[in-house]
């Protein structure tokens, strides 16, 4: 790496991140069904029908994977809750292993001097939820209050962060509009009420662990980069559109109570009754905003009902997943969130990092190109420091190769390689790379 822990302001936090049904194990522990389990049960959805039941077993590691993160100079550890894990049925009866699970998790990284920041939902919702319309049904946002109360009224009291929601763009859009992601709808209908009633959960559960006396509450965005493919007037509108989906949808209602004008041009017929009504609870005051930053995207319109958006081929470098490595973009987010929406509020890049293809040779995986990835985009983030950003903290996305939802266990994003035959753990040449920059 071509920095140290010195090049960043005093007090800069460094941590990796991950979520639950990615890497816990959802079979142990008395957790309930989720809607991830269904879609993957469904043929034609996931890599060879994988699911989370064993995953990295988190579940039964957890000591030794927090041990990685103290031994890697890490100041925190960013985690999800599982909703089905702590409330099997989404409503009424808590699983008390689960929240005996969140308090053991908590407590030990407590014991080893790291900083909990707890995400509450990371995509894994309880199918009787779904059966009742999920994310579709606006009585969602008091049903995720209520689990909010349940897991934040156990561990709350040790947390160093709190976020209601992991990335509302692919809760609503990708799984409600693309279908990519359970419980993998293509219906604009859907997709508009999603949109809505996530940002509408994300508030109540903030005015929800403000009741608890909480604080340092933030809402976690995803952001990609959107430019046009050519220098046609089309390719610039249908980049500015996707702009708004992806981008100032959710910034906007949380920070503005308001939705961008060209996004609801699409979306204002398929809005549930009385959105307009709502803005003050979405809008309800955060102390940060978590940046989740990866890729860009080249946009041209195409010949399809609205929002007749293609994606386009770019010519740079590309991870795994066949993302194309842009870290401009994650400068230009940091000071575009910071001027235009969170005025001066603190900012943390919550996740960044790359899926690569990482063989174990003779017992090691020399990631390089992670290293690179890694370093070009911290690069990016020191220098919106320069620039007056107040950024106080990065995570690595992830902390262990895991589950990659609909891809299965073939993309692996991990500073640390599984085998998910043994379960072995073996750090890669990204993790000892960070792990040295980051001692102190």
């Amino acid at each position: 790496m071509n920095f140290t822990r010195k090049d960043f302001p005093e007090g800069f936090l460094f941590g990796a991140a991950t979520s639950s049904y990615q890497i816990e194990g959802h079979k142990f522990g008395g957790a309930g069904r989720t809607h991830w389990d269904d879609f993957a049960a469904t043929p034609g959805n996931v890599v060879r029908a994988e699911n989370g039941d064993l995953a990295c077993d988190h579940y039964h590691r957890y000591a030794q994977d927090l041990d990685l993160l103290k031994d890697g100079n890490f100041d925190c550890y960013r985690f999800s809750t599982s909703w089905a894990r702590v409330m099997p049925e989404g409503r009424g009866a808590v699983n008390q292993q689960g929240l005996d699970f969140y308090d053991r998790l908590v407590d030990a990284q407590l014991e080893r001097g790291l900083k909990p920041c707890a995400t509450l939902y990371h995509w894994e919702l309880p199918s009787p939820l779904a059966d009742l319309g999920g994310w579709r049904n606006r009585d969602i946002a008091g049903w995720f209050g209520d689990f909010t109360e349940v897991i934040m009224g156990r561990i709350g009291d040790r947390l160093f962060s709190a976020a209601p929601i992991n990335e509302p763009w692919c809760v609503a859009w990708l799984s409600h509009f693309m279908g990519h992601h359970a419980p993998g709808l293509r219906d604009i209908r859907a997709a508009a009420h999603a949109m809505h009633h996530v940002l509408l959960a994300h508030g109540t559960a903030i005015e929800r662990m403000r009741g608890l006396g909480m604080s340092n509450l933030g809402a976690v965005c995803n952001f990609e980069y959107s430019q046009p493919a050519d220098d046609t007037p089309e390719a610039k509108q249908a980049a500015t559109l996707y702009d708004g989906i992806y981008n100032r949808f959710f910034l906007s209602g949380i920070f503005d109570k308001s939705y961008p004008e060209d996004v609801m041009a699409g979306l204002a017929p398929h809005m549930p009754k009385g959105w307009q009504d709502d803005f003050d609870t979405i809008g309800t005051p955060v102390d940060w905003v978590g940046i989740n930053y990866y890729t860009r995207k080249l946009i041209g319109p195409a010949d399809t009902p609205w929002p007749a958006l293609a994606e386009c081929p770019g010519p740079l470098p590309k991870t795994q997943m066949g993302w194309e490595i842009y870290p401009d973009g994650l400068h230009h987010f940091l000071t575009r969130v910071n001027r235009d929406y969170t005025r001066g509020l603190p900012i943390y890049v919550t996740e960044n990092g790359m899926a690569n293809d990482d063989p174990m040779v003779n017992g090691q995986v020399n990631d390089q190109p992670r290293i690179a990835y890694l370093d070009a985009h911290l690069a990016a983030c020191r220098r919106a420091i320069d620039e007056g950003v107040p950024l106080k903290g990065y995570f690595a996305w992830s902390l262990l190769d895991n589950y990659e939802w609909s891809l299965g266990y073939e993309k692996r994003f991990g500073l640390v390689y599984i085998d998910f035959e043994t379960l072995q753990r073996t750090p890669k040449a990204s993790y000892e790379a960070l792990k040295l920059a980051l001692q102190r």
